[in-house]
């Protein structure tokens, strides 16, 4: 089976969102629909240094937003458009942190002019291929501290020491998967990790309320400060905190583009932020029933979590901590009472209607058949890459018998080597044998990884009815049962429906 985890939603009820992924939304997906593109400032601002620390607002912080990638070639544009967005939409006051600070060349931008010495090119892509290459590296452009380990850990130790109400913490960044749920992280400037069992620490320190909203890949193993110390074996946090999140803890999310158009950009971090202005991701203005699910007359961050879930055509399969908790107490289920969970009920209606689906059944239906075939395809692009492997393996074997340093750009020869040899290296490089086995087995690859793309969006929106489905059932045995459990599940939404 491909990955699915029944509980992987992420908690925390000071405000807190993390953005980011391991790579950007794959060119096979959908096209998205346009979206105005004036989240990112047309030009940056005048500032004092590289680095230059933050402004310093006046008063107890309602938002921390950090971002960024742990090295300049991780730090996508998109990633600071998010966070400029984010800081605009917040109500202040917050802070930010976002790569090496401002006016540090800390922001990757894809050049849409390929330059540079193509055998040189060639070599590297075959020898030791890398993402960055073909991109231009801009300064931040935001009022932004560095998002180091010690500058983030710093910042939440002063903004939880002082202030009542929740404090809301937004992260884009990278996220990588542990070994269980609690050692996910993001990778912060520097490449030092924030682990969510870290994060639990920290914020343990303190009394004030956390929101947590992550858009990063595994995001969803910040579901775990739902419990003490982030582990399920000590109960319910006794610090209120509660989350939403753009992934489950064993999945990768969108959101991470080196395009800076934003109408090219398509990601949960994209449609939530926008929501929670009553906006779709083109910045147009919302009826509130597509919008304010609870009906409250407010829009929270459950309310922008529903409205990514429902609308955004990405691979993210989105969480939060009330469901990794009710994943955790309730191992039954009831039939399903929508009133209890007006979000999901919307998630089941909207969504199922866009997919053609229009129960319970049918979904299991189609994600049956859905589930082997991308099973194949896996299977398939795993041969294809093996093979891709193997084909350059040889290639590389047959430069490196006649010009031995030429895997290494650092060795003293060589440049030299490089000179003297251009036409023959490229000749080898183009026209040999090997060559040719390399070029078929790539196009291999590239036709499977194209095919598995074409069916990831499709799985995405379709496992997000799936648990929507879930947590209804799961939701009307827990609620309707009563108890200790029931209570604390009950505050999680409370807490994950609240406004910033």
């Amino acid at each position: 089976m491909r990955p699915y985890t029944s509980g992987v939603a992420t908690a925390v009820v000071a405000s807190a969102l993390v953005a980011g992924c391991t790579h950007p939304s794959h060119p096979g997906a959908p096209s998205p629909s346009a979206h105005a593109p004036p989240e990112a400032p047309s030009a940056p601002p005048v500032v004092a240094s590289v680095s230059a620390p933050a402004t310093v607002p006046s008063g107890p912080l309602r938002f921390v937003a950090v971002g960024g990638g742990a090295t300049p070639e991780s730090t996508e544009i998109s990633l600071e458009q998010d966070i400029d967005l984010v800081a605009s939409t917040l109500p202040p006051p917050g802070t930010v942190l976002f790569a090496g600070g401002a006016g540090s060349l800390s922001v990757r931008e894809e050049d849409p002019k390929p330059h540079g010495d193509e055998l040189l090119l060639a070599v590297g892509a075959l020898f030791h291929p890398r993402n960055g290459r073909q991109s231009r590296y801009a300064p931040v452009r935001l009022d932004a501290a560095r998002a180091s380990i010690d500058g983030v850990e710093t910042a939440l130790d002063m903004a939880l020491s002082s202030g009542q109400g929740p404090l809301l913490l937004y992260v884009a960044a990278h996220g990588d998967q542990g070994d269980a749920p609690r050692d996910n992280l993001v990778a912060l400037w520097g490449g030092q990790p924030l682990t969510v069992a870290h994060l639990a620490e920290v914020h343990e320190r303190h009394e004030r309320p956390l929101r947590l909203v992550v858009t990063s890949c595994f995001s969803g193993g910040f579901g775990e400060l739902a419990f003490a110390h982030a582990d399920e074996r000590r109960g319910p946090s006794k610090v209120p905190r509660c989350g939403v999140f753009a992934g489950t803890w064993d999945r990768e999310t969108s959101g991470c583009d080196p395009n800076p158009d934003r109408k090219a950009q398509e990601s949960y971090g994209l449609h939530f932020i926008h929501a929670l202005a009553g906006k779709d991701r083109d910045g147009h203005p919302l009826p509130s029933e597509a919008v304010d699910f609870d009906h409250d007359g407010a829009i929270g961050l459950l309310d922008a979590h529903t409205r990514a879930r429902i609308a955004a055509m990405s691979l993210d399969v989105p969480t939060t901590t009330s469901e990794r908790y009710l994943r955790s107490v309730e191992h039954g289920s009831a039939p399903i009472d929508g009133k209890l969970l007006p979000e999901d009920a919307a998630v089941v209606a909207e969504l199922g209607k866009a997919l053609g689906l229009p129960d319970e059944a049918a979904v299991e239906k189609r994600w049956t058949a859905l589930d082997a075939r991308m099973n194949r395809l896996d299977d398939a692009l795993a041969d294809a890459q093996a093979a891709l492997s193997v084909k350059e393996a040889t290639l590389g074997s047959r430069l490196l018998e006649r010009w031995p340093v030429l895997d290494d750009a650092f060795h003293p020869d060589f440049a030299g080597m490089l000179g003297k040899n251009r036409n023959a290296i490229t000749d080898v490089l183009e026209h040999s044998p090997e060559a040719a086995a390399r070029a078929k087995a790539r196009e291999d690859v590239d036709d499977a990884d194209g095919e598995l793309a074409g069916l990831e969006v499709e799985e995405a929106r379709l496992l997000r009815l799936r648990r929507a489905y879930e947590t209804l059932h799961l939701a009307s045995a827990l609620v309707h049962r009563g108890g200790a459990a029931a209570r604390y599940y009950t505050a999680l939404l409370a807490c994950e429906r609240g406004a910033p």
